[in-house]
């Protein structure tokens, strides 16, 4: 049996507004739907996956997805929600980076398929490059008035001195140029609903607006959109102190993007776990509830980090990314080490202390090493040599077997670190140069 679409978004916590309508012609035929994304970087990140979600659950209840690369539109810039123009990109820049995005979605979405819902990729340029700005003012300009434009909350706070530059009308025509790729794509592909985030709502009027007056009320055009996903605590979801949560590996490591959804509080698992993964709703209920018997053992993060790592990366980085963690715990050896790449032994070591020495103190004894002013891991040499004598010391998760072992470019993970252990729980990161 085919799911109802509005209901699986209304349990999960993922429908903010949806136009009348809307449910009537989901339930009616096969929809084909589009969601917009901004193509100004070559990854997307977390913050753009509820969307993306959106477009998974559509497809396996039978619609027909397509994601839509503003390349034209991300080449002006979008007032919703921000209070800066963005910066404008070439076609060559747009077009990797549609590719990049493309290859991120397909993990969420079937491309490939032989089912007419198959999912789809456009990218806005393609229509919008050779239109002429007569053209525009002629077809699209006249059918909505300044008056309509000027009433939508997005430009209503640039006019008003939330944002210091005003609003440049490169993108008070955004909501037009928006409009318009919904009725290209209502022309061209009989794409009847656009989905989006909260803060896309006055956009997406829009386009129905537009489609209505363009080719008449008898028009069926719908929006619905996703709330704007925040923490528990109020504060923007998605970003880490060093900056936005990204799908691609080389930008956030497999362990960083695990370890992120890991520790969230109880309260947003239980929001994200809905979200971001699609468990069906008895197995979900059920992780809450044991989850609410025994909060310590963090039942619903563990599985949430397990369900969005596995889907964004891989089963094989999931398991690097666990192994990656029992690192710090003491649980493993020399050989786990040795499999990370630079930056997931930089992730998993960031908060411990890091010193940096010259790669002519190479060749010294480590109780040299480990209490020079450069490495004061000890206090004294006495203090090391009890230590090292009692089996407490480790370099890179092997025993130090002599307090005056020399240490040499052999014992360089990645030809430039050491990683100290003292006890069980202090750990000392040393980069050579």
């Amino acid at each position: 049996m085919i799911k109802n679409f509005v209901e699986e978004l209304k349990w999960r916590g993922m429908l903010a507004q949806i136009m009348p309508g809307t449910e009537e012609l989901l339930k009616k035929e096969m929809v084909t739907a589009y969601l917009g994304t901004d193509p100004t970087a070559d990854s997307l990140h977390i913050g753009h996956l509820c969307g993306i979600m959106m477009l998974r659950h559509l497809q396996r209840c039978g619609h027909k997805p397509i994601i839509l690369v503003g390349g034209a539109t991300g080449m002006i810039g979008d007032p919703s929600g921000k209070s800066q123009e963005r910066n404008l990109l070439d076609s060559t820049t747009l077009y990797h980076n549609q590719e990049c995005i493309k290859k991120q979605v397909a993990k969420f979405l079937d491309f490939n398929g032989t089912e007419p819902n198959k999912a789809e990729m456009v990218n806005n340029y393609d229509w919008m490059k050779d239109f002429t700005f007569l053209d525009f003012a002629r077809e699209v300009g006249k059918h909505i008035t300044v008056n309509y434009m000027m009433a939508k909350d997005s430009v209503q706070q640039r006019l008003n001195g939330t944002a210091r530059d005003g609003l440049s009308f490169t993108e008070f025509t955004y909501q037009l140029l928006q409009g318009y790729d919904f009725l290209h794509l209502y022309k061209t592909m009989g794409c009847k609903l656009q989905l989006g985030g909260n803060d896309q709502w006055g956009n997406m009027t829009t386009g129905t607006e537009l489609i209505r007056r363009t080719l008449g009320q008898e028009a069926e055009a719908f929006a619905l959109t996703c709330p704007l996903i925040t923490k528990a605590d109020g504060k923007k979801f998605g970003k880490t102190e060093s900056g936005n949560v990204w799908l691609d590996r080389n930008r956030t490591t497999p362990y960083a993007f695990y370890q992120f959804w890991l520790n969230v509080s109880d309260d947003d698992a239980e929001r994200y776990i809905k979200i971001f993964t699609s468990l069906e709703k008895e197995e979900i209920d059920s992780l809450i509830e044991e989850h609410r018997q025994d909060p310590g053992r963090r039942v619903l993060q563990r599985r949430l980090a397990e369900e969005v790592t596995v889907m964004v990366h891989s089963r094989e980085d999931y398991e690097m990314a666990l192994e990656a963690a029992s690192i710090l715990f003491g649980k493993s050896t020399k050989e786990s080490l040795l499999k990370l790449d630079e930056q997931t032994l930089l992730d998993v070591f960031a908060g411990v202390p890091h010193f940096t020495v010259d790669r002519d103190q190479l060749g010294k004894p480590a109780v040299e090493l480990l209490t020079s002013e450069a490495l004061p891991v000890f206090p004294s040499r006495g203090e090391m040599r009890k230590m090292v004598q009692g089996g407490g010391v480790s370099l890179n998760k092997e025993k130090l077997p002599a307090f005056d072992k020399l240490i040499g470019e052999e014992d360089l993970l990645d030809g430039k670190y050491l990683l100290v252990q003292k006890g069980k729980k202090n750990y000392y990161l040393i980069t050579v140069k």
